[in-house]
């Protein structure tokens, strides 16, 4: 049986990171938003520009269960029907993945239902985590990008980070300080 990926009253979190904003709700995503979240992830995915294949192949790697929620800060968008359209999540990144003297978030990726694609829901997001980056005091954000989604990380003000160890690193990361903790850094 399909569930409905429309948030019933009452399920979301009384703690909103946003009201509506251009249709669009961020708040913190609650367990039983994950099957529809899961939706959104894999519609996204399946517009990247990767074999098939690999696409089907990655996605259970890709979806959320209720342990991550213990685990990772998570929020979604929704439009004001309750529909449930993107979706970012991140957890704090490990020393060796962050730039040296740096504490970061790690943005695991933020994903958008195609249907809504270049209609800012992925600029939100984004925004809840950099509002994540300061409420928790991080230096910045981190981000390791599929190389077709480059281009929305550099027009949201990130850094490439250079690729110093091919095999031990992921070859597109990128780099955000944190605009409220007067942390600099060129890279």
């Amino acid at each position: 049986m399909e569930t409905s990926c429309l948030v019933q009253p009452g399920q979301a979190s009384s703690a909103m990171i946003a009201s509506y904003s251009s249709g669009i709700r961020i708040r913190p995503v609650v367990e039983t938003d994950l099957a529809c979240v899961n939706r959104v992830i894999e519609a996204a995915i399946m517009t990247w520009a990767l074999p098939e294949r690999v696409k089907r192949l990655s996605l259970p790697v890709y979806r959320y269960t209720s342990q991550d929620l213990a685990h990772l800060g998570m929020v979604l968008a929704e439009e004001q029907t309750r529909q449930i359209v993107g979706v970012a999540a991140w957890e704090e990144a490990a020393a060796k993945e962050s730039l040296p003297g740096c504490r970061s978030l790690l943005l695991h990726g933020i994903y958008v239902d195609p249907s809504h694609h270049r209609q800012g829901i992925g600029r939100q997001l984004f925004g809840a985590a950099e509002s994540a980056v300061c409420q928790l005091q991080y230096d910045g954000l981190l981000v390791k990008a599929q190389q077709d989604a480059n281009g929305f990380f550099e027009s949201l003000g990130m850094q490439s980070i250079a690729v110093e160890e091919p095999l031990h690193q992921y070859a597109n990361r990128f780099w955000k300080a944190s605009a409220c903790s007067g942390f600099a850094t060129d890279i």
